[in-house]
């Protein structure tokens, strides 16, 4: 078997692989001007091969901060293609132009803690008074399972968003003497889950959110990537998330990487290369 016909492809759920890079202006300014240029049309040659690629999507950023100078967000289902690109990728602008500065490979994956029938079928009686027998609890069962089916689905095979802010950082729940996330029994986990959950609803329209699973995988728990229109909206999530008992008791963040979308050509001139 050759290598691009092995395949990788996990039971449930796509590869998530953040990739953050410096560039090695001193590496780069010893290029000529045609080894620039094409080391340019190179990286911008890949991104559009790996844009074609079946079920995967690839994110290009400029970060904000010196923490790196460019970023990219891959999601796709073969852990040998995702290997593969991330070789590329590094290589891409010529022999250490790229320096690796961080990453994060985690998996898409579904949510333990989503509604069940029966809890939304107990709401629709006790909030709403609808006897489970009458055709409008019916109707909205069918309606609720639909809305169920299509955010499993876009947690598990989801399609990024264009818009400009990207937000990356990793969390873990804490495993400490006196705070232990996985003490707690499941339905107190749930209990606390749904709280979070509420608060991230009243975010609708104005952040989308992708939750990845790393366990295993990579240093922390869970990657969590943030899509905004302003830093702003960013900012109020997350903060307002702190005050949660999830957050405030149970979380532990890692750093935070802001990054801005932007298509290749604009990439080059806010990077001056």
């Amino acid at each position: 078997m050759s290598e691009n016909e092995t395949t990788l492809v996990p039971e449930q759920g796509w590869h998530c692989l953040h990739l953050y890079y410096r560039i090695e202006f001193s590496q780069w300014q010893l290029l000529g001007a045609d080894e620039q240029r094409a080391g340019k049309v190179a990286l911008a040659s890949l991104v559009q091969e790996v844009r074609a690629l079946e079920s995967t999507q690839l994110l290009t950023l400029s970060i904000v901060t010196p923490k790196a100078d460019l970023g990219f967000m891959l999601i796709t289902p073969d852990l040998h293609a995702a290997n593969r690109i991330e070789k590329q990728l590094t290589l891409a602008l010529g022999p250490d132009v790229l320096v690796p500065v961080y990453s994060y490979l985690s998996l898409t994956e579904e949510s333990e803690y989503v509604t069940t029938d029966e809890e939304y079928g107990r709401t629709l009686e006790t909030e709403q008074k609808l006897k489970p027998d009458s055709p409008e609890f019916a109707q909205a069962m069918t309606a609720f399972r639909e809305r169920m089916a299509k955010y499993r689905h876009e947690r598990v095979y989801p399609t990024l968003p264009d818009w400009p802010v990207v937000c990356f950082y990793n969390m873990s729940k804490r495993r400490g003497e006196t705070r232990n996330w996985y003490a707690l029994p499941y339905e107190e986990r749930r209990r606390l889950m749904g709280g979070h959950a509420k608060v991230g609803r009243e975010y609708a329209g104005k952040i989308k959110q992708l939750i990845t699973g790393s366990s295993g995988l990579d240093d922390a728990e869970w990657g969590v990537t943030l899509f905004a229109r302003d830093t702003f909206q960013i900012k109020a999530i997350v903060y307002e998330m702190r005050f949660d008992e999830v957050s405030a008791v149970y979380g532990d963040f890692g750093e935070f990487y802001i990054g801005l979308q932007l298509p290749l050509d604009e990439l080059f001139r806010r990077l001056q290369l």
